[in-house]
């Protein structure tokens, strides 16, 4: 089994648990349920955007702790002074040590730049939660969903006013899709080794089609790497591990936008 197959078993498990002990009722009367999403695909597409989506996350299956003990209010705020274009937020708890209040917590000090909510949906409870803690986008991974379910899952997110950044590792994963007006984000890690590759976001680049908005995700340590990209059309940069490694991952984050070109 692989460390992905692993993390949608143990995920499934998890969310079937949390359906039992919270009803969609009560996510629909939280209080950030009525508020309108600020729009992601407006942050990485407007003029003098930094495309910048600088994540907070405590660890990963492949680089274990990264750093447990960084506050989200005090990065958040770091984030959005270093003009970052939005917020990605890990919410799973087992594999990556987050949690949903986290969101609460930085959606309490952010009104100005999207959050992107990054977990593993493999249910529409967790669209319909994601809006509830204050979210303005979800992912939706397309190797762990039928094309079914991406089409179901994003039309539910449309339909509350949450956008979706569809992840695709490879062509086949691509033809899931319906790519037109989406956001892409070719994730450069593999999630069945997690070895990266910067060549996966090249290779597919000219196979997404203009009308989408193009994020490469993961392995972006350098500035450069961001100007090779918008080479081949990308947008957006999901920055994460480069950040959060560092004592003060706002401050890397500003240190790295100020770099670019």
């Amino acid at each position: 089994m692989t460390i992905l197959e692993k993390i949608i078993a143990y995920k499934k498990q998890e969310v079937s648990e949390l359906k039992r002990e919270v009803m969609v009722e009560k996510l629909v009367k939280s209080p950030s349920f009525n508020r309108t999403p600020i729009s992601f695909k407006k942050a990485l597409t407007t003029k003098n955007s930094s495309g910048i989506i600088a994540e907070f996350k405590r660890k990963s299956p492949s680089k274990d702790e990264i750093n447990m003990d960084a506050s989200v209010i005090d990065v958040t705020n770091g984030y959005i002074n270093a003009n970052a274009a939005a917020q990605s937020i890990l919410t799973d708890i087992h594999f990556f040590g987050g949690n949903i209040m986290d969101i609460m917590q930085a959606r309490s000090v952010n009104d100005s730049i999207p959050i992107l909510r990054k977990d593993f949906i493999v249910d529409a409870f967790q669209i319909v939660e994601s809006k509830a803690i204050g979210a303005d986008a979800i992912l939706l991974i397309a190797s762990v969903l039928s094309k079914e379910e991406i089409k179901k899952y994003g039309q539910l997110a449309e339909d509350l006013g949450l956008e979706v950044l569809y992840e695709i590792h490879n062509e086949e994963e691509l033809e899931k899709l319906n790519p037109t007006n989406q956001i892409i984000g070719v994730n450069n890690r593999n999630l069945k080794t997690f070895e990266v590759d910067l060549e996966t976001s090249i290779e597919l680049s000219s196979l997404i089609p203009n009308t989408c908005v193009k994020v490469s995700e993961s392995g972006i340590s350098d500035p450069r790497i961001v100007t090779g990209l918008k080479a081949y059309g990308f947008k957006g940069f999901l920055i994460g591990e480069n950040f959060m490694k560092s004592n003060n991952p706002g401050q890397s984050c500003k240190e790295f936008i100020n770099q670019l070109d």
